[in-house]
């Protein structure tokens, strides 16, 4: 039994799982105000799986990238319910969330505004690039060195930013990721040694007030 938690991207997302079998999955579409929420749709989702949180065996959480503030509250959620199980917590990468279950070669592509994307490129699920934070003509350069023709998927956010770089690709502006895709990779993935960290792949973007 495994329940999964999104706050990285436009949502607040959860999943319950039971083996493969989709118990219950919840998406409310948000930019802020996921501390105040994950919670709640947490313990609503478990109470449509029909379970209590004492029922899971294992909690699936993206990791980033994403929204800096979001990642951490869905991180700090996750990893405190399940240091109270006594389960482990299981970290997925958004960009990996994203694609998953996507046909032939897909490019996960979020907005990381400042003419930047976060980007991972995938052939059938694997991996050809570790994801990555890029101008949009260095993404779009990527994009064309990966690519080796067949059907193409860009999806994020970002995806539009993106799509002249292989117009016969179809775009999916999805503003967050899937929580059963998150649950199904969380499932698969080993049994960690330690809690999962968020996946920061630049540094956040701050100005220290004038003297």
């Amino acid at each position: 039994m495994i329940l999964s938690i999104d706050t990285c991207l436009g949502a607040s997302s959860v999943a319950v799982l039971d083996g493969e079998r989709v118990l219950a999955a919840r998406s409310e579409p948000m930019t802020r105000g996921h501390q105040e929420r994950i919670g709640v749709l947490a313990r609503e989702t478990a109470a449509e799986a029909g379970i209590a949180f004492a029922d899971l065996s294992r909690i699936g959480v993206t990791v980033g990238p994403g929204s800096f503030t979001g990642l951490r509250v869905g991180l700090a959620f996750a990893k405190g319910l399940a240091t109270a199980l006594s389960i482990p917590c299981v970290g997925v990468n958004t960009l990996e969330s994203l694609a998953f279950g996507t046909k032939g070669f897909a490019a996960a592509i979020i907005d990381a505004r400042m003419s930047q994307v976060y980007l991972q490129v995938f052939a059938d699920g694997v991996s050809l690039m570790a994801p990555d934070a890029l101008g949009l003509g260095e993404a779009a350069a990527r994009l064309a060195e990966l690519y080796s023709g067949g059907p193409a998927t860009l999806i994020g956010s970002g995806a539009p930013l993106l799509a002249d770089a292989l117009p016969s690709a179809s775009v999916l502006t999805s503003v967050s990721a899937d929580p059963v895709a998150v649950a199904r990779l969380a499932a698969a993935k080993p049994t960690p040694s330690h809690s999962p960290r968020p996946l920061y792949l630049r540094a956040p973007y701050a100005t220290l007030p004038a003297a």
